[in-house]
């Protein structure tokens, strides 16, 4: 069978007219906004990686931006609200989360100044509810291995090392976790 250079003169692929590239940057958009919340970078990084051209991303963004569906400040708010309290995030691994999703660093600081003002829990308190949850399931390790993993946890999620090293000591000692030389803590 010989394949034709031209798309056929009948039927429906002869109706077909191409797609307009700007509808199908906003069905991509839309499809990618229904999914989850995301940042104009991300979107844009979306746009891109499916082929749409910089200049049609670019009017759909400001589209989108124009009529609420994208606003990085409210992205920022949400994302720093939902991964302290999901994740327990300090405010170091928050702003490197903001900054990964493209917030400007005006946008991010805003989002954290206004976490520091509504967060009841200060650091150390979440620092203290993350050590005890995680402590249930290191019993019968010995105190030098429990602390290493709990600072290790807390400065993966950004707490400052004194503080974690303050916080999983003195939850290690008020649970009695005795030290290696058969001291607590």
């Amino acid at each position: 069978m010989a394949y034709l250079a031209e798309p056929p003169h009948t039927g429906a692929a002869a109706q077909d007219d191409e797609p307009d590239p700007y509808e199908v940057a906003r069905t991509i958009a839309l499809r990618s906004l229904d999914a989850a919340p995301r940042s104009r970078h991300q979107l844009g990084e979306r746009l891109a990686r499916k082929g749409v051209a910089p200049e049609v991303a670019e009017r759909v963004l400001d589209r989108f931006t124009e009529v609420g569906l994208l606003d990085d400040a409210a992205y920022a708010r949400m994302l720093v609200n939902s991964r302290r309290a999901s994740r327990g995030l300090a405010p170091r691994a928050l702003a490197l989360e903001l900054r990964r999703a493209g917030i400007d660093p005006v946008t991010a600081e805003a989002a954290l100044a206004q976490l520091a003002d509504e967060q009841a829990d200060s650091d150390e308190e979440l620092a203290a509810q993350l050590v005890r949850r995680r402590l249930r399931s290191m019993r019968g390790l010995s105190h030098d291995v429990a602390l290493r993993r709990l600072v290790g946890m807390l400065a993966r999620k950004g707490y400052n090392p004194s503080l974690a090293v303050r916080v999983a000591r003195e939850i290690l000692r008020v649970e009695g976790v005795p030290g290696d030389d058969g001291t607590e803590g």
